[in-house]
């Protein structure tokens, strides 16, 4: 028996305002235990919550990003469900009327060797305020209501994701956008954004969706894949066996990549909705959705570099990941025309190298203007690629020097002296006289061998061109 995989997600994504979405208690991660916390957190008699403005215009930036329809008049509900983490006993949320209604989700992955178009359908963005963290203990269990009242959007997709991997691009796209726009940070790791994985199995082709399997809280993108292909194994194996798959809701064990039962699920009558009274409800005017401009987000920026730029997909995907990556590169390929060689640089090189001392590219060292001068350089032929990353290397540690000049005090300005070329080739086919041999029986890949290492002897300082004419006379 063969069935269609039929995928849900529930992303919660907080927002990185100062204050809580209903009280002015501070809103950060790390803070001592029950800290962020007030009146108006710990649900004191006789105080009344008032909605964050910021919350609400963050809301409207995200929906407008998906292409949603934004509800202009909009309100709060209370969901009567217990949380031990929430001193008042219930949550605030959206309803009946979400901030934002309908949209998409647009995203490339990569299959093979190429990358292709997603679009993942969200059915609405509503509001709503976090939980407080239990902490279990041996001896306890401990509160931390630090997160309650966080400020929390939840993006609710229609169950139209049809496998583990394109469920986890849908995440991840989700997470560059929320960044690119500045209304998260995007933290899996420390609960910004987390996601509760719905699965269910149907018959290959029919219409009937099966029953669905909540997984909840997943914090990482890795974990949501692993979680997403062992429930699908589990159903398939259950379904085929004569079984009934139970509506409930389970957790994901890291250590083992298995999901275990939590309990049945509730329903929507259990949470027993109802207007929140003591909020105003939210008008937006239409002037208010005309003033929000959207940076161009990464689906867009991507197809952008390849189409209009040039770049290799990869190259593209990579830059077009974080908004200061991709800032950069406009930026530098303003000063030089030479757009995929830009790319192949802050790819292939300065990437690792943030990577090793721990920079952003708004810290990095070398600033557009220098690169682009660099890559200038070694395309007019003033020196090499190898000389490059030399440069690279030395500006990083020297970021205001002169480029030309130091190039020139490190001797690394392109030699076309021919007696030099022709006593570091003469010494390159000196050592390797049996690979001399092979070259001229046919074996005429080793040009590159020799060009190579004539270019280590050099410093990286002779012209390659020049050296491939000296040796080429050489070895006839």
């Amino acid at each position: 028996m063969e069935f269609d995989v039929v995928i849900g997600l529930e992303v919660h994504c907080q927002l990185n305002t100062r204050s809580k979405i209903f009280a002015r208690d501070h809103n950060s991660f790390g803070a001592e235990a029950n800290t962020n916390i007030g009146v108006l957190t710990l649900a004191h008699p006789g105080v009344l919550p008032r909605t964050n403005r910021e919350v609400v215009d963050s809301a409207v930036k995200l929906g407008l990003a998906f292409g949603s329809e934004i509800n202009r008049f909009n309100y709060f509900d209370r969901k009567n469900y217990f949380y031990p983490d929430l001193p008042k006993g219930y949550q605030v949320t959206q309803d009946s009327r979400p901030v934002c209604v309908g949209g998409s989700v647009r995203f490339v992955l990569k299959e093979g060797r190429s990358y292709v178009d997603h679009e993942v359908k969200v059915h609405h963005i509503h509001m709503e305020e976090d939980a407080g963290k239990s902490i279990h203990a041996a001896d306890g269990t401990l509160l931390d209501y630090n997160r309650a009242g966080a400020p929390l959007l939840e993006i609710v997709s229609y169950p139209c994701i049809t496998s583990p991997e394109e469920a986890a691009g849908y995440l991840a796209e989700i997470r560059r956008i929320v960044r690119f726009l500045g209304i998260s940070d995007g933290n899996m790791e420390e609960g910004s954004l987390r996601a509760d994985l719905n699965v269910s199995l149907k018959p290959k082709g029919s219409e009937i969706l099966g029953t669905k399997v909540e997984i909840k809280n997943m914090n990482s993108i890795r974990f949501l894949q692993r979680a997403a292909e062992y429930e699908i194994r589990r159903q398939a194996e259950l379904l085929q066996a004569g079984g009934q798959v139970l509506q409930e809701t389970r957790t994901f064990i890291p250590e083992t990549g298995e999901t275990e039962g939590m309990r049945v699920k509730e329903t929507a009558n259990d949470y027993r909705y109802f207007p929140e009274p003591d909020l105003a409800p939210i008008h937006i005017p239409e002037e208010k959705l005309a003033e929000i401009k959207l940076p161009e987000l990464p689906y867009a920026l991507f197809h952008t570099f390849v189409s209009e730029y040039g770049l290799p997909e990869d190259n593209a995907y990579v830059i077009s990941e974080e908004k200061e990556l991709s800032d950069y590169f406009r930026e530098t390929v303003s000063l030089t025309p030479h757009y995929k060689a830009v790319s192949n640089w802050m790819v292939s090189y300065m990437r690792g190298d943030m990577n090793e001392r721990g920079l952003g590219i708004h810290e990095y060292p070398v600033r557009p203007a220098q690169l682009a001068e660099l890559v200038n350089a070694i395309e007019e032929g003033k020196f090499s690629h190898t000389a490059g990353q030399k440069l690279m290397a030395l500006l990083t540690e020297t970021p205001r020097a002169n480029l030309m000049a130091l190039a020139e005090s490190n001797g690394l300005v392109l030699t076309q002296d021919t007696s030099s070329i022709s006593a570091w080739a003469d010494e390159v086919l000196t050592r390797n006289k049996t690979k001399v041999e092979e070259f001229k029986k046919g074996k005429k890949g080793l040009l590159g061998l020799f060009v190579g290492e004539v270019m280590k002897l050099s410093g990286g300082s002779a012209d390659p061109r020049e050296v491939n004419k000296v040796l080429m006379e050489k070895l006839q």
